[in-house]
């Protein structure tokens, strides 16, 4: 389905082209003076100025070229040259047809779709989830479903932590706690394997920090810690079986918070899985002249003359033998060549890794691995407090996921019993209602802004029913889903859409901008397009249902009919537009 931006600019093309000038001139977009037309088009100024005449006699003739058009109800040129287009009633009534017909919303897929790789999430395994992963994780999957919806192939990668000092840590962390566990032992075989776990989540929880915080004082133990590293890297038995039960008892933690924000990953690698790839991509390195020695390590010099700010080489491996975490990227990539072959990388990662992934990067090509211009880096800003400063609990510590996710189940049940929504619902439903409509807030509160700048997260106003929020364009659609119930229920039948009210004219309008909506979203990595597109479609709904309320009250079979269909249509795109933030619309509210 072409939407009317796109159907203007082929029908102004042939008149651009016949004034000896670039069809591309002809491009219509939307109108910043809805007074003067529905859309507008500029060309005429800069082909004008090719030309050597008067922009507005050029956009006459290119005008009077169009009459008797049907598709346009009325032309005219405005201040300089702008070329105003207003729509048909019939073309209107048309599209809107076709839209309403159309299971995908007048979404059409791109023209070659891509092999995609969408790294993100990236958690550290044996540590919980922290309020710092929301963003990757929302971000991703939404470029995830939306690459998706536009017939890319998408595979995405949770891309855990599991192979760097954080696990050597916790190594000699539950050696000085439980020195008697036989994966301590040199000679320690797989017949010593204990099957309940030496930890819990929560032993990891409160061992990790407390490690970490040791090791920035106290050197000797911060080298122990390396030389733990190495030696897991290196294959000791006991320590692998260890990493074996940090990774059990971590998965059980790493599901619940993925599945409560109904986020899922085709491939839930880590580190450590591309650890056999290591030795031989070093090896690699060396035989190009890429890798050279530095004060005992290994690193590939990444600099390039015209860098504006210093570009420090990638450590490949370290003096004390251990592979790094650009080396395991790099690594990464020699795997997901084999075995994906993307044509695309996308890694959705905050914004201050930036300078790690320039080095990896340029690494990649350097060591042959990949072309530089298939890898980029989807960065995004920090979630901030009311307060301005990143998200933390009263204390000062960093909010775990679990309890953001919980405190918004929670906020959104008390809202839903403020406004008396759902009362006539099950206890069971209406919990299961309160943790869709916190899992909104908390993600379009995040998606409706770009992603590479900073916003404050206000649990309040972002619970609210009203407002640029989650939960009120779910209402929006309950609402809908009640009013086409109902109408089922009266055995009231839909009628092809005619377009008789202004407020019908701008949803019409509105659900033709989909198509654009999603594809720029793709294109500039920024899910906050499709935000702003269902946010704009819920508010054109409230203000067309404000400007007829009593649909089914309406004695005209046709008109009745005819907003039914709309409404259907709005919904529909609704659902998809939700679906590709990964938002779910209730049935009833």
């Amino acid at each position: 389905m072409i939407d009317f931006a796109t159907q203007l600019t082929h029908l102004l093309g042939p008149q651009f082209s016949k004034e000896g000038l670039d069809p591309n001139l002809a491009e219509v977009r939307r109108s910043a003076r809805p007074d003067l037309g529905d859309f507008q088009c500029n060309g005429a100024l800069a082909g004008a100025k090719q030309k050597g005449e008067n922009p507005r006699a050029l956009a006459d003739r290119i005008l009077e070229a169009l009459r008797g058009e049907t598709m346009l109800r009325e032309t005219s040129v405005a201040g300089p040259g702008f070329i105003n287009l207003a729509l048909s009633e019939t073309a209107l009534a048309e599209q809107a047809n076709r839209l309403a017909s159309d299971p995908q919303s007048g979404l059409t897929p791109v023209p070659r779709p891509l092999r995609v790789l969408v790294d993100f999430a990236g958690p550290n395994v044996a540590k919980p989830m922290h309020v710092g992963h929301l963003r990757a994780t929302v971000i991703g999957d939404s470029l995830q479903r939306i690459g998706r919806a536009l017939g890319h192939h998408v595979t995405s990668d949770a891309h855990f932590g599991d192979w760097g000092l954080q696990i050597g840590l916790l190594i000699i962390s539950l050696e000085d706690e439980q020195p008697d566990l036989p994966y301590f032992k040199p000679d320690y075989n797989e017949s010593m394997w204990l099957e309940t776990p030496p930890v819990t989540m929560e032993d990891l929880d409160r061992m990790y920090p407390a490690a970490s915080a040791r090791m920035k004082e106290d050197e000797a133990y911060k080298e122990r810690a390396r030389k733990a590293t190495a030696e897991l890297q290196k294959g000791r038995p006991g320590y692998l079986a260890l990493h074996k039960h940090f990774w059990k008892v971590s998965q059980v933690a790493l599901e619940r918070e993925f599945t409560a924000l109904n986020i899922h990953f085709d491939l839930w690698k880590g580190e450590s899985d591309v650890n056999y790839l290591i030795q031989d991509l070093v090896k690699q390195c060396k035989e190009k002249g890429v890798a050279v020695p530095d004060q005992g390590a290994l690193v590939i010099q990444v600099a390039r003359p015209e860098d504006k700010k210093e570009v420090p080489p990638l450590l490949l491996v370290s003096s004390e033998g251990s592979a790094m975490y650009g080396t395991t990227d790099l690594a990464t990539i020699v795997e997901r060549e084999r075995e994906v072959r993307p044509e695309l990388y996308l890694y959705v990662v905050d914004q201050r890794q930036s300078l790690h992934f320039t080095q990896v990067f340029r690494a990649a090509e350097k060591a042959g691995v990949s072309e530089e211009s298939r890898l980029e880096h989807i960065g995004f800003g920090t979630m901030n407090g009311t307060d301005g400063k990143p998200f933390k609990t009263r204390s000062g510590g960093v909010i775990k996921l679990h309890d953001l996710i919980t405190s918004c189940t929670e906020r959104a049940m008390l809202k839903m019993q403020e406004g008396g929504y759902g009362q006539e619902l099950s206890d069971q439903d209406r919990q299961t209602t309160a943790r869709l409509v916190g899992t909104a807030a908390l993600k379009f509160a995040d998606l409706s802004n770009y992603r590479l700048t900073d916003y404050v997260f206000d649990l309040d106003r972002f619970t609210s029913f009203e407002g640029k929020t989650g939960p009120y364009l779910q209402f929006q659609g309950v609402r809908i889903k009640a009013l086409l119930r109902k109408a089922s229920e009266q055995g009231l039948s839909e009628a092809p859409i005619q377009v008789l009210l202004p407020e019908e004219k701008a949803l019409v309008l509105t659900l033709d901008g989909f198509n654009a909506a999603v594809h720029l979203a793709f294109e500039k990595r920024a899910p906050h397009f499709v935000a702003e597109h269902v946010y704009g479609l819920a508010q054109a709904f409230s203000t067309f249902y404000v400007a007829s309320p009593k649909i089914l009250d309406e004695k005209d079979e046709a008109v009745r009919g005819s907003r039914l269909r709309l409404a259907r249509a709005v919904l529909t795109q609704l659902e998809l537009g939700l679906g590709l933030l990964g938002i779910q619309i209730p049935e009833r509210m």
